[in-house]
């Protein structure tokens, strides 16, 4: 799993890679974002480099959050070229985490 402050690679650069990517906004005092943590370890074991896992805190990038309008913490999204291509806020376990992503790999160009 990486944050967003230790790779040299901007947001953007991220997000514009042919590797599906799985961007979790989090803040410390949240409840929820602390459960994700471990969902995120297990998706990562399940997928390894399928899929990039980049926490985002959302009080250390708030300009990043304000533009893409994330509102409630946990909140998921999952790029791929550039393109949004799921959303959806709130604690999701690793199982269904891990099919929505393949569903959206497979269904790719």
């Amino acid at each position: 799993m990486e944050t967003a402050s230790n790779k040299r690679e901007s947001f953007g650069e991220i997000l514009q890679g042919n590797t599906p990517v799985l961007v979790d906004f989090f803040a410390e005092w949240c409840g929820p974002c602390r459960l994700m943590k471990p969902v995120l370890e297990e998706l990562h074991q399940r997928m390894g480099d399928k899929v990039r896992i980049l926490k985002i805190d959302i009080d250390k990038s708030p300009a990043l959050a304000d533009s893409l309008n994330i509102h409630s913490v946990p909140t998921l999204m999952l790029f791929q070229n550039g393109r949004s291509l799921w959303r959806q806020s709130g604690v999701v376990q690793a199982s269904p985490l891990e099919k929505i992503i393949q569903q959206h790999i497979t269904n790719q160009p």
